[in-house]
């Protein structure tokens, strides 16, 4: 049975070779992700008796607050849950029984999105016992295309007007392009012009941003493009995606509102499906969106929907659990 350990108790080099190998595929959990998205966490370990080797890891990412500890889903991290070496079956319901039995004694708030292996909710909210918080399960949605066909293949499944606006972009006398690029500044400050207060974002989330940039990029897991006017070299759309494993993340962009009016960032999105088209496995993760207006850009190319489940609750600090 998994056992609940702190940070410090944490084997970090047991980790990573456990979330690696991961039959999920998803780079969420690895330590260095954690590190610049989360900083500390505690976990949901099972470890095999006699080589201490981690067969399947939850990270729980923790903040602390006066009423108690509180389980939080880190920012540019949409999903943890359990990772594990082997395709358990049932897994998801032992994953309910766990948040129930070990995981709301120790905490007052608890929000955790799982990934798309972990399974779907079949009912919400969770039978309870006497004493225990009401857990709820919500279903949440992102987008997969699979990669793997020839490009002419994939683009003939983008949307009609998505085809149309890009044939009108590439007769152009001066068609706008996407390019690589190693520098995610100016797309940092387009999403603050544009976006940023929409969204929330504070300072503190562009330097965990930059550091989880600055870790990928180490790694050789970072891909950023960017469309820019022809005429003035301005930005018009930018995009960071991720390429682990099999996985191909688009995790943070932005357009300005002159780039959405000429279709850059579906120029953009369209280039990075040619430069990846027909690679065997490789599926282009959207990474959402519950936005219907987004939702609806990302199946426009051929992409669609796949579920993942979060788990939730909350209860009253002990000073207060005497109230009804």
């Amino acid at each position: 049975m998994p056992r609940l350990l702190r940070y410090r108790e944490l084997d970090l080099t047991a980790w990573d070779a456990c979330v690696g190998s991961a039959r999920e595929g998803l780079p969420y959990a690895c330590s260095w992700w954690l590190h610049a998205t989360a900083g500390r966490w505690d976990a949901l370990v099972e470890v095999e008796a006699g080589t201490g080797r981690y067969l399947a890891v939850w990270p729980l990412p923790v903040k602390w607050r006066p009423w108690g500890r509180q389980v939080y889903q880190p920012p540019f991290t949409q999903q943890l849950g359990a990772y594990s070496l082997a395709d358990e079956a049932g897994k998801q319901a032992r994953i309910a029984l766990l948040v129930i039995d070990k995981l709301t004694p120790r905490y007052t708030q608890f929000y955790a999105q799982l990934n798309d292996a972990n399974g779907l909710p079949t009912s919400s909210p969770l039978p309870r016992n006497a004493g225990k918080p009401l857990v709820l399960l919500q279903r949440r949605q992102t987008y997969h295309l699979l990669l793997e066909a020839p490009y002419e293949t994939l683009r003939a499944a983008y949307a009609a007007d998505y085809r149309r606006r890009l044939r009108q972009q590439e007769s152009a006398s001066v068609p706008l392009t996407a390019a690589e690029t190693a520098d995610v500044e100016p797309l940092l400050q387009l999403f603050q012009q544009t976006k940023g207060s929409e969204a929330g974002l504070e300072p503190r989330h562009y330097e965990k941003l930059r550091l989880l940039a600055l870790a990928l990029r180490q790694r050789n897991l970072l891909e950023v493009y960017e469309v820019r006017q022809p005429a003035t070299g301005e930005l018009m759309a930018g995009a960071l995606f991720v390429h682990y494993r099999q996985r191909l993340i688009y995790l943070f962009a932005a357009a300005s509102s002159e780039g959405k009016k000429v279709a850059a960032p579906s120029v953009l999105v369209d280039a990075v499906i040619r430069r990846h088209a027909g690679t065997p496995g490789l599926i282009l993760d959207f990474e959402g969106s519950m936005i219907p207006s987004i939702a609806r850009f990302f199946a426009n190319f051929g992409a669609t929907p796949v579920s993942y489940a979060a788990i939730s609750f909350t209860q009253r600090p002990w000073y207060l659990q005497w109230m009804r």
